[in-house]
């Protein structure tokens, strides 16, 4: 099969590069795989971090000549050229991993070029289909992206149900999120500790570590896992260590630990984080807490399990598909530094490390790419 993705890839930076990696790679391993990516991801004053563009090298690669740099989200004359472009590609399938209803009209248009001079299937992969932060025309530029569709894989049930809303007809998927497994083997504590106290000036090596990894947005639910430190640090001594760039006023939270006294228990690396460097994170902690508000699915699940890292998360979207309750982690209320702290306490005096690791390690196995790229392709076989 001739696939071309179309999305986020390097030197674009962040998850969603990360993963069209992946599943270039996996959709490689079978089928002609060619990757249109941005030139033009956001306007810079839409962008709410330091840089859109990695800092290094990947660890997983497109090929120059297999990753066409050449899509710009802001020109419509930009989207009638690239769809003209990928028809010549002659694909059979065109893949876009949707996010947010910005790219949309973007979307939209390339898929209807495309279709005028060839006959591909257009597939949406949907992250959310609903965005977190909603804004005035979301419902109308999804729906328009949506028509071009003729088939839509979903990673999580909420994200499903939103899809309900906007497409009755269409064959669609859910298949779960495949774990990220990009980022290198798991180190030693120990050895983790040693790095981040060498790299980072922060001296982790005899401390309990529980991590929250990942863009730091409202939606997020930080400052309740700050709120809760208090309380967990009255039975449990350990260090919070926060880790991820700030897309929102990173002041209002270095305000709010000192106003619980917290800054020597709580440590922020408020950066985005090379691929390289991301193992040393999840090594050296003990779980990792999600203290979301909302979700649809999570790729730092997909990251703690491959460390077989258990997760203390609320019980939103579709965390709790992921996370089963007193197996892999625990689950929690939304919204409640009471329920985290009890969480996490509970963790460390039952010795529920060692138990939770092991049940995430056999976890993951359910989340491979080779079982997802094969399901994907079945389901595009049997609708075409």
């Amino acid at each position: 099969m001739k696939i071309v993705i179309v999305g986020t890839a390097y030197p674009m930076r962040g998850g969603i590069a990360q993963y069209n990696a992946l599943l270039f790679k996996y959709f490689s391993a079978g089928n002609d795989v060619i990757m249109y990516s941005f030139k033009r991801q956001y306007p810079e004053f839409l962008f709410p971090g330091k840089t859109q563009y990695e800092q290094g090298e990947p660890t997983i690669k497109i090929p120059d000549n297999k990753n066409i740099i050449s899509v710009d989200s802001v020109n419509p004359f930009n989207w009638i050229s690239t769809g003209i472009k990928i028809s010549g590609e002659k694909p059979d399938l065109i893949i876009f991993k949707f996010w947010l209803p910005y790219f949309a009209p973007c979307f939209a248009a390339i898929s209807f070029v495309a279709k005028l001079f060839s006959k591909p299937k257009v597939l949406f992969i949907c992250d959310n289909v609903i965005p977190h932060e909603k804004r005035t025309g979301d419902s109308f530029f999804t729906r328009l992206a949506f028509s071009q569709a003729d088939y839509f894989v979903v990673m999580s049930k909420t994200v499903e149900s939103d899809l309900k809303k906007f497409n009755r007809e269409k064959p669609f998927k859910l298949i779960p999120h495949p774990v990220y497994n990009i980022f290198g083997e798991k180190t030693p504590k120990k050895e983790a500790k040693e790095f981040i106290n060498k790299e980072y000036g922060i001296d982790l090596r005899n401390e309990k570590v529980i991590l929250f990894f990942g863009y730091i947005r409202k939606y997020k639910g930080l400052k309740y896992l700050i709120d809760s430190m208090p309380e967990i640090l009255k039975k449990v001594s350990l260090k919070l260590l926060v880790v991820g760039e700030f897309y929102e006023d990173e002041t209002k939270y270095r305000e709010q630990i000192s106003g619980l006294k917290l800054d020597d228990d709580i440590k922020i690396i408020s950066d985005f984080v090379p691929d390289g460097k991301v193992k040393y994170f999840f090594s050296a902690c003990d779980t990792v807490v999600l203290p979301y508000s909302d979700a649809t699915q999570s790729g730092i699940i997909q990251i703690a399990y491959f460390y077989d890292k258990p997760v203390i998360a609320t019980d939103v979207g579709g965390l709790s598909e992921a996370v089963t309750d007193n197996e892999t982690g625990l689950l929690i209320k939304p919204e409640s530094p009471e329920e985290i702290s009890e969480a996490v306490i509970k963790f460390y005096e039952n010795n529920l490390e060692e138990k939770f690791s092991e049940n995430a390690s056999r976890e993951k196995e359910k989340y491979s790419w080779e079982k997802f790229t094969e399901t994907l392709e079945s389901m595009v076989k049997e609708n075409s």
